[in-house]
């Protein structure tokens, strides 16, 4: 029998096409994990994160397999690019890397005012308004830093889930980058002008990011009212150590900013000497991502519970099924 009879022989499908119908292509195979690091952040992840590159993704194929098992329904990309993230925001400590996974989608999915159809054609009116961007110059450790201005924010044009949306919008696209995963980034908040009211919306929200794989190495505060001491002097106990140092309030000192933020990676606002600050280059980012957005955050996705819930064999023989989703969901305000 001829080669060719053999192969039809072999395929099912091959019999059942007519003349004029070819067979369709095989799905294209998925492109493995290429990592993008110089020699230098690969050294830094190393130091830093606990990230050996020799057992990279052995690493990442343990975290699926714990997805796999303790969160089978949980609806996340398993790719490995994705699953790094989650190892790198937890130093690759697997079970808080998957904690921090099952948070983000807990977050995503008890707060749809927020993240559903997240896309930057739906935010044009807040990105417009300079609340945030990024700026084009990285800090001295290559940390991006995030500008919020909630000034910018005017209450009758819009809810303030809109600038939390933006802002979600940002730290996602920042963190597709692997040097963003190893760096983190740093917040430069300026409350000028800000009422008191208006601080405490924000206080908490730059405050945690438990819901989210992403390093915040510093936030720095300038212009803020005298009284927002106080505030934080209440908010920091609620804070891990680690996070509490990491503020800085400047006030109106920007000496005391300069000697963090150089003053040639700052705009002239911020007595730095890189130019006016531009929302421009930061915008058209976002908006040539939208197809990026459309598939990630506008798509159509199962009920909380039934995602969250874990394998019943996760839970032990003693753990009730209502309270280990219950204890998921309890984590959703520490996401912002």
């Amino acid at each position: 029998m001829s080669e060719e009879s053999d192969s039809l022989r072999t395929s099912p499908s091959a019999a059942s096409l007519s003349e004029n119908e070819l067979p369709l292509p095989p799905p294209p195979a998925p492109i493995g994990y290429v990592c993008s690091l110089t020699e230098e952040l690969v050294a830094k992840a190393r130091e830093e994160l606990q990230e050996k590159p020799e057992w990279r993704l052995r690493d990442v194929q343990a975290l699926r397999d714990m997805v796999r098992k303790e969160y089978p329904n949980l609806g996340t990309s398993l790719e490995d690019a994705f699953l790094l993230r989650f190892l790198r925001a937890r130093k690759f400590d697997y079970d808080r890397a998957l904690q921090l996974l099952v948070n983000y989608h807990s977050c995503r999915r008890s707060w749809p005012e927020v993240f559903n159809n997240l896309r930057p054609s739906a935010l044009k009116e807040v990105l417009a308004s300079g609340f945030l961007t990024v700026l084009p110059h990285t800090d001295p450790r290559g940390c991006h830093i995030l500008c919020i201005r909630p000034d910018r924010w005017i209450p009758s044009n819009y809810p303030i889930t809109e600038n939390i949306r933006a802002t979600y919008l940002t730290l996602e696209k920042l963190i597709q980058s692997e040097e963003t995963q190893v760096n983190g980034i740093v917040i430069l908040a300026d409350y000028k002008g800000v009422s008191l009211s208006k601080a405490s919306h924000f206080g908490p929200f730059i405050a945690k990011k438990d819901g989210f794989p992403i390093r915040i190495k510093a936030v720095h505060v300038v212009n803020e009212p005298r009284i927002f001491k106080g505030i934080f002097a209440i908010i920091k106990p609620f804070l891990k150590e680690k996070i509490a140092n990491r503020f800085f309030l400047h006030g109106s000192d920007l000496n005391s900013l300069h000697t963090n933020l150089p003053r040639n990676i700052l705009p002239k606002e911020y007595g730095g000497t890189a130019g006016e600050l531009d929302i421009t280059a930061w915008n058209a980012v976002l908006l040539a991502s939208e197809e990026d957005f459309v598939r990630e955050f506008c798509q159509p996705v199962p009920p909380c519970d039934s995602i969250l819930a874990p394998a019943p064999e996760a839970l032990g023989p003693d753990a009730p099924c209502d309270d280990s989703t219950r204890a998921v969901k309890s984590q959703l305000y520490s996401c912002y």
